[in-house]
């Protein structure tokens, strides 16, 4: 979708509309040299923002928050309510080292080449503007201002 991975990992459910099919980009977690987690918001005032969310990704969003449902019901009170959508069996939020460490294996395993995210970031933007997505979405969705 083209989210910066400290965006990834910084979205919480209370920022995703299913009915409505939008998230809200406002908060990140970033690694402070690669040892504490820092919570903030966004990089920019421009990084603050709604964005549509297409629809295979809307029906991966659904079945996600069912699964998490099902782990915090099977977890009982050891199941960490985060509040975040890019959480663990556990419910602990992912840091975006772990994100990284999970993303490069599931590369590995499928045969892609390895590509660090944030040159997928560049790469998903610039297949939306190929595929004839309008600039003022791309624009919002790259968090720069028209």
């Amino acid at each position: 979708m083209g989210l910066r991975p400290a965006e990834v990992c910084g979205l919480r459910w209370e920022d995703v509309d299913l009915d409505n099919a939008t998230i809200i980009i406002a908060n990140t977690r970033t690694m402070m040299g690669n040892r504490y987690v820092v919570e903030k918001d966004t990089k920019s005032l421009a990084g603050e923002r709604e964005l549509p969310v297409p629809a295979p990704v809307l029906a991966a969003l659904k079945l996600f928050k069912a699964l998490q449902a099902k782990e915090k019901l099977a977890l009982g009170e050891a199941y960490r309510d985060s509040g975040y959508v890019l959480v663990h069996e556990t419910g602990e939020a992912f840091t975006i080292k772990q994100l990284r460490r999970r993303a490069y294996r599931l590369m590995a395993i499928l045969g892609l080449r390895r590509v660090r995210l944030y040159d997928a970031r560049s790469s998903c933007l610039t297949y939306l503007a190929n595929s004839g997505v309008p600039d003022h979405i791309l624009a919002r969705w790259a968090d720069i201002r028209t």
